[in-house]
Order: C-alpha cells, then structure tokens, then sequence
C-alpha cells in the first residue's frame, strides 16, 4: 500500500521538486532512518530548495519505481533487481533521479548557487573500509561511478564501513504494523534467512564485540575528520556531500541502537561522530 502523506518546505501547495522516502512508523519525522534517503535530504536541505515528500511504504517501493519508469537502482548477488529509495522529480524539467548521488548532483548541476553553496568541493576522501567483503544486499557501487568518482568511491566505503555492523540496527528499526511483517519478512529474504528475528544480536558481550568492531573499522575514517580541527565537518566549519554520506549511515544508528550505545559511538574519537551528527542535524536535517 503507498501512504501518500506528504508535507512542504514553503507555503505553496506545488513545490518543484518531490522527494520519495521510506515511510518508518508514525510520526515519520521521528523514525524515518534509513541512510541512503537521508544522503538526499541532507542534501535537499543544503540547497535549500523547496519540495515536498511523499512516504512510500517499503513493498510498494519496486512499483513506485516503475511508475515513474526508473530501473532497479541495484542487483542482489543472484542478478535479481533491487528496487530501492530515494527518487527525486523535477516537477519543471521533467527530470526524475533515483540514487542519492545523482540526486546530489543535479541539485548542484541545476541549483549551483543555492543554500549552502558546492556539495562537492575538492579534498582528499582516501578512506578505505577494512574488512570489506561480498555480501548479499548491493552498497552504492553502481555500474556508472563517473559522476565524481573520489565522491562516489567515498560513498561505498563508508557504506561498507556500517552495512557490515548492521545487525546492531536491525531490532530498533521502527515500521508500520500493518506492513511490519512483510517488511521483515524481505529483509529476511535478502539476507537469506528463514526469520528476521535470526537477524538479531542479542546479548551484551556479543553486541560489544560488534562495536569494538565498528570502532576499530571507523578509526580511519576518524582521523580524517581531525585534519582540520575547527571540524565538525571534513572541511572544518565547511559542510559537502561527504559529510552527508556519512551522516546518513549516523543518522539510522542513532535512531535504532539499543540504549546507551548511540552515546559510545558520539563519544568515539574525541567526539568526531556525535559532534558531526549533530551538526548535520541542527542546520539540514529538518523532516519537512
């Protein structure tokens, strides 16, 4: 079923652009956590472009796509597609992009004074994730990476960096009950299990061992947001789009860790992580 709720940035009833997003459980504003969606409005909200959002329940995601003639953003390991969010339409030019990277891009393309300026200004973005290996569900690696490829190389790294410690995040995910079941019931299918409950881990001592892991995989990543200490962002007091792929994967851990373990991770480092959360959050993370 498609939840149509929508809400704008302006007053008027027609926004330019609209912004499909996974619709978590009410109040959306709240729950809405996965990275990837929040990667485009990070970067909607750094533009400071008008839109409005429509929430699109995850098994109605595939047809929504093809409603707006847009292929599979991925494949799964068995060459299967893989429907996935967000897409952005320009209600002006016609134009309708479904990955957050292209998203990025044609808002600075077609939007290149707006808001907060360049998501993409020159640096060094030489992280690479240890421990990376072929997992079921497909990361931001696409077929195309030549749309600022330093960006996009970033991009599945960091997206390695976290997909291989999601299982910390998988319990505090929050969906509608009507669609819960089925919901969990794909992403037991995915990752080639017979419950989403085997998903799970549980315990103190074996979630402790997955953060030790997490902390050690983020050292680099870390290191790199000390380069310029009047942070919080790579570029000191200067946000892009690598901060916002980054914030992305922060924003859902920070929304479905069990308690207490989003505070070890924003302390980590001397901070970094918290400190660029939350900086994201208070100038582009309004939920509009």
């Amino acid at each position: 079923m498609e939840d149509n709720t929508t809400t704008t940035t302006t007053t008027t009833d027609s926004p330019r652009l609209t912004y499909y997003d996974i619709a978590f459980a009410k109040p959306r504003e709240q729950n809405t956590a996965a990275p990837n969606p929040w990667k485009g409005r990070y970067a909607l909200n750094f533009k400071s472009i008008p839109y409005k959002t429509q929430w699109i329940q995850m098994p109605d995601i595939a047809k929504t796509r093809q409603s707006l003639n847009l292929p599979a953003g991925r494949k799964f390991a068995d060459g299967t597609d893989f429907y996935t969010l967000p897409i952005l339409k320009d209600n002006v030019t016609g134009a309708v992009i479904g990955d957050s990277l292209d998203i990025a891009n044609y808002l600075q393309v077609t939007f290149p004074d707006s808001g907060a300026g360049d998501l993409f200004p020159a640096q060094d973005l030489n992280f690479v994730c240890p421990g990376a290996v072929e997992i079921l569900v497909p990361l931001s690696k696409r077929e195309d990476d030549s749309v600022h490829p330093d960006y996009a190389l970033f991009n599945t790294n960091v997206d390695w960096a976290f997909t291989l410690h999601c299982q910390l995040t998988t319990k505090g995910m929050k969906w509608d009950p009507e669609v819960r079941e089925q919901v969990e019931k794909e992403f037991a299918r995915r990752a080639g299990l017979e419950k989403f409950e085997d998903m799970y881990i549980e315990g103190k001592e074996e979630r402790r061992k997955l953060l030790d892991s997490l902390e050690k995989t983020l050292e680099a990543l870390a290191e790199m947001y000390k380069r310029d200490e009047s942070g919080p962002f790579l570029l000191g007091e200067r946000a892009s789009f690598a901060d916002i792929i980054v914030g992305g994967w922060l924003r859902m851990y920070s929304k479905t860790l069990e308690e207490g373990e989003w505070e070890q991770i924003a302390g980590w480092y001397g901070g970094v992580f918290g400190k660029l959360h939350g900086a994201l959050q208070e100038r582009f993370g309004i939920v509009h």
